[in-house]
């Protein structure tokens, strides 16, 4: 990837991030009297439903929390001053929320859903929302020293670790067709990594463990190809749910790989990352519109989601971390290649000109869908996580070649 073209995406992801992205959901999604994050916006920010993901109550508490922390170099040279207070200030509200509102008091487990005022409507047998937690009270903690906060994270990590993680195949299934889900360990991996770089959490075997499962039960090299669901053992199901692939999941599970091979300097690690990629690519690409495709069959045959075929904003998000970071790490220009195109079909397609952020739902062909701007699956996370990744890992690579360069003139 060419230097001025280094540049200039740098630009895009950063401008996009800091002009836009955040502006929409401070001015929006921030919730002023009750506090925590509303996301449930049309087009235009305005409101369409008072619920509350708690999903989202942790996602944006974190997002907040972490440009708090990780943008503090720039506060000065972008003149942030203001803002970067504002974005503690909405951390906060978020962290306040899910402290009085997301736990459920007779089991210590969080709800999936909230009234405005948080009162419970909804908790899912999955421990999602204490992974989200987690991450957003680590951060939390960071940003503010409040040791306690650190605590919270661990205590949210390994509820979600012993509910998950340890038996995530049991979670939906009777013992007529276990199934183990790619998630689970998944979003360990990502959350152990945020937990140790925001109060030093010791990430190792957790992360050791999930990366060792996703490889052995949902890789198959003889297929390339990364199953989402999977027996006991690692078989295939050949039924719906275990021919049914989730292209954005895979590239998901691809990145954090990736991310844990270069803070290792694992060579086998990122192999297998790349490996991941290259096979979910072929898959999920679509060849005749572009985009990520929201779902795929292991065999090519009928799928019985009627959503299958649509573009998803977050897919799209993970395939720009992840192809850039392979790209980063193996110089193959097949990387580079992959995330151009991809970034000229999704900045084509989803952001919004007239009001803002992007539209989370495109039909195959990249037209709009629903005008929705956030819902309780959409709200201040993919986007902008996508928008500072890229960010960071452009300025990495524009260091590195300016580093080689002055190498090579000396």
């Amino acid at each position: 990837m060419k230097h001025e073209r280094i540049q200039e995406l740098m630009t895009v992801y950063r401008d996009g991030l800091l002009q836009d992205t955040v502006p929409f959901w401070l001015e929006h999604g921030v919730d002023k009297e009750h506090g925590g994050f509303l996301t449930c916006l049309d087009r235009d920010g305005s409101i369409i439903d008072t619920d509350k993901s708690v999903w989202m109550q942790g996602r944006g508490s974190w997002l907040f929390s972490c440009l708090y922390n990780s943008l503090t170099p720039w506060v000065a040279k972008l003149r942030l001053a203001e803002v970067h207070e504002e974005w503690l200030a909405a951390a906060e509200q978020g962290i306040r929320f899910l402290d009085a509102h997301c736990f459920d008091p007779t089991d210590g487990r969080m709800w999936f859903l909230v009234t405005r005022e948080g009162k419970p409507i909804r908790k899912r047998r999955y421990a999602f929302s204490e992974s989200f937690a987690a991450i957003a009270y680590a951060e939390y903690a960071k940003a503010t020293g409040k040791d306690e906060y650190a605590e919270r994270a661990r205590k949210a990590f390994q509820a979600f670790i012993d509910h998950d993680v340890t038996t995530s195949f049991l979670a939906k299934f009777t013992d007529e067709r276990p199934m183990r889900g790619i998630g689970p360990n998944m979003i360990a991996i990502v959350t152990a990594q945020v937990l140790r770089d925001a109060i030093d959490y010791d990430a190792t075997s957790v992360i050791n463990r999930a990366i060792e499962e996703i490889e052995k039960y949902h890789c198959k090299p003889d297929i390339e190809c990364v199953l989402e669901k999977v027996g006991f053992k690692g078989e295939i199901c050949d039924h719906f749910d275990g021919r049914l692939l989730n292209p954005g999941h895979a590239i998901e599970a691809t990145w954090f790989i990736l991310k844990e091979g270069k803070i290792r300097s694992d060579s086998r690690m990122i192999k297998l990352g790349c490996n991941m990629l290259d096979w979910i690519w072929k898959r999920g690409w679509d060849e005749e519109y572009g985009g990520i495709l929201y779902n795929t069959d292991l065999y090519d045959k009928p799928i019985q989601e009627y959503w299958h075929d649509m573009k998803f904003w977050w897919p799209q998000n993970e395939a720009l971390i992840a192809t850039l970071l392979a790209h980063q790490l193996t110089g193959d220009e097949k990387y580079a290649e992959w995330h151009e195109k991809l970034h000229k079909w999704v900045y084509a397609h989803f952001p919004d000109p007239e009001y803002g952020e992007w539209y989370g739902y495109l039909h195959r062909d990249g037209s709009a869908s629903s005008q929705l701007k956030g819902c309780i699956w959409k709200g201040p996370f993919h986007l902008p996580r996508m928008q500072l990744v890229c960010w960071n890992l452009l300025e990495e690579m524009r260091d590195e070649a300016v580093g080689e360069n002055c190498s090579h003139s000396a």
